[in-house]
């Protein structure tokens, strides 16, 4: 059986946006996030294609209303503005969240083969403060085909499901760990 997991991803994505974790989502934060993820090529194109598109993240967030009049979002305001704003269909996705993904997968195919590997996959989150036993196992879902690589077809399926599903058991789900059990 499934259920709706967006309040459990979404209210994990707040916590990777809000990089002081002092509990709100500021311009701040959105822009550190970007250079956290910069932090993983030094191909500089590619560094300002990764702040860039984590700034029409923020622009999206004011589209939404989110931030209080002090610039900050909490967090199920946070939740609310990435269901109505971000999450809201397939083509917002694309819009606002690919271009972090395919600029992501240039950074991390450090072999240029095409493909990300367990441990091109792997540094990304290491990065990102996320346990590589919990990126490994990920991987290993997100990798559809067994290959042994995520090709951009599986990375950019695996966003989609993780902002679109609510099937905790599609692969995109699993992007930063096991999803948490439904209470």
């Amino acid at each position: 059986m499934t259920y709706d997991s967006t309040e459990q991803k979404f209210a994990l994505l707040f916590t990777w946006f809000d990089r002081t974790g002092d509990g709100w989502v500021t311009r701040e934060d959105v822009e550190g996030l970007g250079q956290v993820f910069a932090t993983v090529t030094s191909d500089e194109t590619i560094k300002n294609a990764l702040r860039e598109a984590f700034m029409s993240w923020w622009d999206a967030l004011l589209e939404a209303g989110a931030p209080d009049r002090r610039g900050r979002i909490g967090r199920q305001r946070f939740i609310t503005a990435v269901r109505s704003h971000i999450a809201a269909d397939a083509g917002t996705v694309e819009r606002l969240v690919m271009p972090i993904i395919d600029a992501l997968m240039r950074a991390l195919d450090t072999d240029r083969s095409g493909a990300i590997t367990a441990d091109e996959y792997v540094r990304m989150y290491d990065a990102l403060g996320i346990d590589p036993a919990t990126s490994g196992a990920a991987f290993q879902r997100l990798d559809r085909n067994g290959s042994g690589t995520i090709t951009p077809d599986e990375f950019r399926a695996a966003i989609e499901e993780f902002y679109l599903s609510t099937d905790t058991e599609a692969p995109g789900n699993w992007m930063l760990g096991p999803p948490l059990p439904h209470r």
